[in-house]
């Protein structure tokens, strides 16, 4: 029976050792008021100790002899859109967040927190970023988020809300830190949808998702607004010219093959230069033209 019984031990120590952190689970050895938690998800103990058994006793005959005045503290109600996260003697209460509808509490060991799930949205800052290409500018953006987990929200994190603004802040600041000028110009959608992965994997832990951000305005310093002012209108003033050339070439070239036509036929001489005069007699009535034969005067040419 002694060897049976060690071979048995042998055999419990040897699979314990196998036993991955994860696998786990709470033994006797452990400290009873130890909480595990896996991944983001805490377990909640339920073993309160016998002070604790006690007082819950106590509270139950209490909300007993004051019954049914007791009720007006013991029933509570959350909306809809609103979650509550229990403790009992400080514990999480298993079974997660309440609501939405009545539940009960009791008023001498329980303390809830009621927590919104609906999107927030909130203005960041203007943030002072200095870009790759060593140019400040004022950049400010807006986030849209929402509490996916209501007891992470509460106990994994101190204040979610405030956590994540000043975590937008700091991830605008180092996402348009390694982005150049031209690049926050117009890359503003691949910028946004960059920084709402980073935001969103960032405050996974905290029960938040970032549901969407938007940047709003790109304020740059006055002279350099000025300077690519200028660049933009030499480079329009470059394009009108090169514009106008090119359409001068064109009109040269199509009065030489006009030109060319017309020295193949002297008849289509005569009639251009009745068609001018047809243009003109009928603009300017005033003014007498006197014609005079182009063979008379190649004469006094020779």
């Amino acid at each position: 029976m002694k060897r049976g019984a060690t071979e048995v031990h042998a055999m419990l120590g040897a699979a314990c050792k196998g036993l991955s952190e994860e696998t786990l689970v709470r033994v006797p050895s452990l400290p009873k008021d130890m909480d595990k938690r896996f991944g983001h998800q805490v377990v909640p103990t339920e073993n309160t100790g016998c002070c604790g058994y006690i007082l819950t006793a106590l509270s139950y005959l209490l909300i007993a002899c004051t019954f049914p005045f007791s009720l007006c503290l013991c029933l509570k109600v959350v909306q809809e859109y609103e979650r509550a996260v229990i403790f009992r003697l400080g514990r999480l209460l298993p079974g997660g967040a309440k609501g939405p509808g009545l539940f009960f509490v009791i008023p001498c060991t329980d303390s809830y927190t009621k927590i919104d799930l609906r999107t927030v949205s909130f203005d960041v800052p203007p943030q002072e970023i200095l870009s790759k290409d060593s140019v400040t500018v004022a950049v400010d953006a807006v986030v849209y988020y929402r509490v996916s987990n209501a007891t992470i929200s509460v106990t994994n994190v101190e204040d979610a809300n405030r956590s994540t603004r000043l975590l937008a802040q700091t991830t605008l600041r180092n996402v348009l830190g390694t982005k150049d000028l031209s690049q926050i110009l117009s890359e503003r959608e691949n910028i946004s949808h960059f920084m709402q992965t980073s935001l969103d994997e960032a405050t996974d832990p905290w029960g938040v998702k970032v549901e969407r951000v938007e940047m709003k305005d790109v304020r740059l310093p006055v002279q350099l607004q000025r300077a690519m002012a200028a660049e933009a209108e030499a480079a329009r003033d470059a394009r009108a010219k090169v514009i106008a050339a090119e359409g001068e070439h064109k009109a040269s070239r199509a009065l030489k093959d006009a030109a060319d036509v017309i020295n193949e036929s002297p008849s289509a001489l005569q009639l251009r230069y009745l068609q001018t005069l047809n243009t003109i007699s009928a603009e300017k009535n005033s003014t007498i033209i006197f014609p005079l034969p182009i063979d008379l005067m190649q004469g006094f040419m020779k």
